[in-house]
């Protein structure tokens, strides 16, 4: 269990911390000669169970209130400070308003310096004190009547006695799953190097494990661990740990900073929120105000952009995404604190809802939906409530990120995991997360956009792939688009021929002079070889007109007869297989590398008709082209000829 002190300025909290461990936490020169807290001091005691007891002292001085913010931040156990000469003072309130945003629900109170007042005043302040508590979570604390000076003190150790109590008892946090730790001081010690302490809020950490520091998403090792001020093999949520770097300079770290699992290394400058203002807040929280935002130990500068209204009163709850100039790394749940901004007040706070706020239409219904279903999610613990609200479905490494959990083996009965045909570039899961319901609907909405183009264009076989993308998913990942159209064409629910999808029942036969006509024109385009006749050459030869040639040219292209390169310039498919072969035989002595002059050279095409072709491999997806030359593009598992042959043409380039 982790215990953090809180309270006004000169209540006693160092004082009171070292009689209940023996530890002085103002460690600096400055504080020993001012005889205040400047920095976040800890203390550490060892329980009879073996367990290890962590005490974080904070300052009082409303000057240092984002110091105390970023210690209390991942405490379990609060221990409230109030001197009885002095009673309840501005950050006496301030503190608590603090330890209740960050959502504390357990503590205790240590009335100190009773020592200096009668018994009448000690009852006037516990009365003040039983007021403040009582619309708190802590309504219940006990008072303690402590004497921090004196060695023999009953209620010091009555206070002593309950918080070790309430240790021994405390349920752990669950380490299962990934792990977090957020940064609240770094330095260098000598002979080890760089060394970073802080409060473990998720998951586990063993010593040799490679983290990554966000949000700079760089890598760091884990040399050592030290946890509740002890050696130790591993680290878990709940305790206070040192970590160990390697890889990494102290400069490169500072408070606010986080280690991570990689999968959560990703971070945002955007965060949906759910905020409350404080009901003794000074004024309504406007739309874009500036705010001072204290983030586990992080403290920036935001913009709160409201989501909901075009004011928030004192009080009163709303969603706001609030707007960094830099980019914060975080996950859903996560609690804040907001103050105004002169950081001179404390005015609320709340919980992430969505560490990804998108920078438009961020009051749309759609995405008041999504928030819904992240509270939720947050609320009851339910995954399937994110994919219910996820029609596209979620991509398998932002459901990590949202749920702080390992999806590996995320599918539900409900839902399913898709991975697209085409395969991921290397160190990226594109692997997608979708309801069996919304997975049908888009099938369901595949099929219908091709009902309805039949319907427009019956003389059409029907679209190639790219094209029945933009007709149907511009906005969908590809993994769930190429795992959408595979099935159905798998399925037999649609049709490939060539490039063109089409229904089952769609007929585009040619008509029997039709047929005839290009009885007469393969074998003139087939003798051509690599320099086929023209349409209009080809009209010409015939003696048919050059539009009903052109068109029926194109119908053969659709039914994977002829490849159009250019417009009127249509190939054989075997001409097609044969530069194909050698372009594959170019890029096979270039790395891969297929480069104008060297087809040319190979084909005894002229350098147009060369770049022509290639340009035409590029969109069929047999090549790509970048910087300056066409790379060999073979699908995964496929010879690079089978791209090729016309009933393989399944995935031209998007």
């Amino acid at each position: 269990m982790i215990i953090g002190t809180a309270g006004h300025i000169d209540h006693g909290k160092t004082t009171l911390v070292r009689a209940l461990t023996g530890v002085d936490t103002d460690r600096l020169k400055e504080e020993k000669a001012r005889g205040i807290s400047i920095e976040l001091g800890y203390a550490y005691t060892p329980l009879a169970n073996g367990d290890v007891l962590g005490i974080i002292d904070v300052p009082g001085h409303e000057r240092f209130v984002h110091t105390m913010a970023a210690g209390a931040c991942g405490i379990d156990f609060a221990l409230l400070v109030v001197a009885a000469d002095d009673g309840v003072m501005p950050q006496t309130r301030e503190h608590l308003a603090i330890l209740q945003l960050l959502g504390v629900q357990h503590g205790a109170v240590a009335m100190t310096k009773v020592d200096r007042v009668d018994a009448a005043r000690r009852v006037e302040v516990r009365a003040e004190i039983e007021r403040l508590l009582a619309p708190t979570s802590l309504a219940s604390a006990t008072i303690f009547e402590t004497h921090a000076n004196y060695a023999g003190d009953p209620g010091g150790a009555a206070l002593n006695a309950a918080l070790r109590e309430a240790a021994s008892e405390w349920h752990t946090r669950r380490d299962d799953g990934l792990f977090r730790l957020a940064v609240d001081r770094v330095f260098t010690l000598a002979g080890h190097g760089t060394v970073v302490t802080g409060t473990v809020f998720a998951g586990r950490v063993s010593a040799g494990d490679v983290m990554r520091l966000a949000p700079a998403d760089e890598p760091v090792r884990i040399r050592s661990i030290h946890a509740q001020n002890r050696p130790a093999e591993s680290g878990h949520a709940g305790q206070r740990c040192a970590l160990n770097l390697a890889g990494i300079d102290k400069d490169r770290i500072r408070r606010g900073d986080w280690i991570v699992d990689a999968r959560l290394a990703q971070s945002s400058e955007r965060l949906d929120t759910e905020l409350t203002l404080l009901a003794d807040a000074p004024a309504p929280l406007v739309h874009w105000a500036p705010v001072h935002v204290h983030l586990g130990t992080t403290h920036l500068l935001a913009h709160a952009a409201l989501l909901q209204g075009e004011t928030l009163t004192p009080g009163s709850t709303a969603r706001v995404q609030l707007v960094f100039e830099q980019s914060v790394s975080t996950v859903p749940g996560m609690r804040f604190i907001v103050r105004n901004a002169q950081a001179t007040r404390t005015i609320g706070g709340g919980r992430v809802l969505d560490p990804f706020g998108p920078p438009r239409k961020r009051r749309s219904a759609q995405r008041h939906a999504w928030l819904d279903a992240m509270a939720a999610w947050l609320d009851h613990g339910r995954f399937e409530t994110l994919l219910e609200a996820a029609p596209l479905g979620l991509s398998r490494p932002l459901a990590t990120h949202l749920t702080g959990m390992d999806m590996a083996g995320a599918a539900t009965d409900r839902a399913r995991v898709l991975n697209g045909r085409h395969g991921a570039p290397e160190g990226r899961d594109d692997a997608i997360l979708i309801l069996g319901k919304h997975w049908d609907a888009l099938a369901r909405h595949v099929i219908t956009i091709l009902q309805n183009f039949h319907e427009r264009s019956p003389d059409e076989l029907g679209p190639e792939r790219a094209r029945l993308r933009r007709m149907v998913a511009q906005a969908w990942p590809d993994a769930l688009w190429n795992a959408v159209v595979d099935a159905l064409a798998e399925s037999g629910e649609i049709q490939r021929t060539g490039p063109w999808f089409h229904l089952p029942g769609h007929v585009h036969a040619l008509g029997e002079a039709e047929r005839r006509l290009a009885d007469n024109l393969l074998p003139l385009v087939l003798a051509g070889r690599f320099d086929p006749p023209w349409v209009r050459e080809l009209a010409t030869a015939t003696g048919a007109g050059e539009e009903p040639v052109r068109q029926l040219m194109r119908r053969l292209a659709q039914q994977a007869e002829l490849y159009q390169v250019v417009r009127d310039l249509f190939y054989h498919p075997a001409a097609i297989g044969e530069l194909a072969a050698i372009a594959a035989s170019i890029g096979e002595r270039n790395a891969q590398q297929v480069g104008a002059a060297a087809f040319r050279d190979a084909t005894g095409l002229g350098r147009k008709r060369a770049i022509q072709v290639l340009e035409f491999f590029d969109r069929l997806g047999y090549t790509r082209f970048h910087r300056d030359t066409h790379w060999l593009r073979s699908p995964r598992g496929h010879h690079p000829l089978e791209q090729l042959n016309p009933q393989a043409q399944a995935h031209p380039l998007e």
